[in-house]
């Protein structure tokens, strides 16, 4: 079957009718591809959630060209007209908000309020970067010659790759989209395959508020198919990714090679310390929203909990009873979404198994049950570990917290540190010294203080050090425009 007589732009609300479910390339303005890729209800395994095209290099090549053929006009737009269509396209996803999330819902496995709220972020962003369009781009400065002045202007790179994940399909792509959009680049995008449909919504969105054909194209498909062809074409300027470490170094060594722009974000494992001054109770809904909302499937979700002696016993039964309000369940219905797929339900339960094998107390989280069936993995407290095993070291994203003791703020700090990744760190204290300490030392790009790991602003910039970032350009808020674009330093003699 193929997907050129079925329309993209409809929901799922109907899911046997595949019409409502299908996902398509977008190029050059026209959706191409036929159905090939099933994608099921992570909480309704027998439910066909969604239907998308499995890409080549061919797409990829007419996506790029498209793309080429359409930038210059584009990047020649006025930037405040640019900008109207972002923040037009932004409108309609508010406006289209409950349709995109309750699709969101089906095919990642998060809650409604989960979904509604990403729909919201990319909605803001767009309309965030929209209003950039009216913002000054350069710099007028002094010379040290007579009647001469200098001025600073940025221009596009031309066309663009992203490759963005699954577990913020539609946020992720239109924030790494709207700040290339706006600096006049024209974009191929290769979304997640699990997650077509929520790509496809945020197209539909630019489309519909009047972007011009082959400034937005997405191809859908496999990462070593779609994004390798993405990486190697001479043409694409940059590539901005946001997936797992492996994958990203093995982009950034491609991109390197032919001294192309690249931007990652990569894996997390993203830990919190716990000092005696706190409140055991608010220091558990801490720790507990960032560890179990989003199922954990966040990169900066909290998976590593450093307490010190006095309040140890306290916090654990405060975060034991707080992962218990995590029930997992239909996202539509649910406290706690589903697992987004049985690989990544698999990786989860043998985190926490082989923790306890490895003599770990699993003091919340004992489940039974596979991945044939409905993909609900209940919050897991983990405590006992030793500070170098897996389960503290290695990201598993999925709801899983391991609680460790540490003597003192020093040897949670250290503990901390002692980690390949650097992406979000927290801590909870009373102490606005031991706070400001934090933030001075601790080896993340994120700091959070009384708040969760996750969650983020959009006009701030964001990003990671060691094995989570090129550590280079950061994505959202004005920074995330000094990736897309390239500075140039004018002279004018009178």
């Amino acid at each position: 079957m193929t997907s050129t007589a079925l329309d993209p732009n409809t929901t799922a609300q109907d899911p046997s009718t595949t019409a409502h479910i299908t996902a398509r390339h977008l190029i050059n303005g026209q959706w191409l591809g036929a159905a090939e890729t099933r994608r099921a209800n992570p909480a309704r395994p027998a439910e066909l959630a969604a239907l998308s095209p499995s890409g080549t290099a061919e797409d990829v090549d007419a996506a790029i060209t498209a793309a080429a053929a359409a930038q210059p006009a584009w990047a020649a737009l006025p930037a405040p007209s640019k900008g109207a269509i972002l923040i037009a396209a932004g409108n309609l996803l508010i406006e289209r908000q409950s349709v995109i999330a309750e699709d969101l819902v089906r095919e990642e496995g998060k809650t409604l309020a989960e979904a509604k709220g990403e729909v919201k972020r990319a909605s803001d962003v767009l309309r965030f970067f929209g209003s950039l369009g009216w913002a000054a781009t350069g710099e007028v400065l002094p010379s040290g010659l007579p009647d001469t002045t200098i001025t600073t202007r940025r221009e596009p790179l031309g066309v663009v790759g992203l490759i963005t994940p699954w577990n913020f399909p539609i946020a992720i792509p239109a924030w790494k989209t709207a700040p290339a959009l706006i600096s006049g680049n024209a974009v191929v995008i290769k979304p997640a395959e699990l997650t077509p449909l929520s790509a496809t919504h945020l197209a539909r969105a630019l489309q519909d508020a009047g972007l011009p054909a082959g400034v937005f194209n997405v191809v859908h498909g496999k990462g070593r198919v779609v994004g390798d062809a993405l990486a190697r074409d001479p043409r694409i300027a940059g590539l901005s990714f946001t997936g797992s470490t492996n994958v990203g170094l093995g982009l950034q060594e491609i991109l390197n090679g032919r001294r192309a722009r690249v931007q990652l974000e990569m894996g997390g494992k993203n830990g919190v310390l716990v000092l005696d001054d706190a409140d055991p109770g608010k220091a558990a809904q801490v720790v507990a929203a960032g560890a179990f909302g989003l199922t954990g499937q966040a990169c900066t979700a909290t998976s590593r909990v450093y307490v010190t002696p006095g309040i140890r016993a306290a916090f654990l039964d405060a975060l034991v009873a707080e992962a218990a309000k995590y029930t997992p369940g239909d996202g539509l219905d649910s406290a706690m979404g589903a697992v987004v797929s049985p690989q990544q339900f698999e990786q989860d339960q043998a985190a926490v198994r082989g923790a306890v094998e490895r003599g770990a107390t699993l003091l919340h989280g004992k489940y039974d049950g596979d991945s044939s069936e409905a993909l609900f993995f209940p919050a897991a407290v983990l405590t006992g570990l030793d500070f170098d095993d897996p389960a503290v070291t290695e990201e598993i994203f999925g709801p899983v917290v391991a609680v460790l003791e540490v003597s003192g703020y020093e040897a949670g700090l250290d503990a901390i540190n002692d980690s390949r990744y650097g992406l979000t760190a927290g801590i909870c204290t009373d102490s606005l010294a031991l706070a400001t300490d934090f933030a001075a030392r601790a080896q993340a790009g994120v700091i959070k203080v009384n708040r969760p790991t996750a969650g983020l602003d959009l006009n701030v910039p964001f990003g990671g050090v060691k094995d989570s970032s090129t550590n280079t350009f950061r994505e959202q808020g004005r920074s995330a425009l000094e990736f897309f674009t390239w500075g140039k330093t004018v002279y004018t003699g009178v």
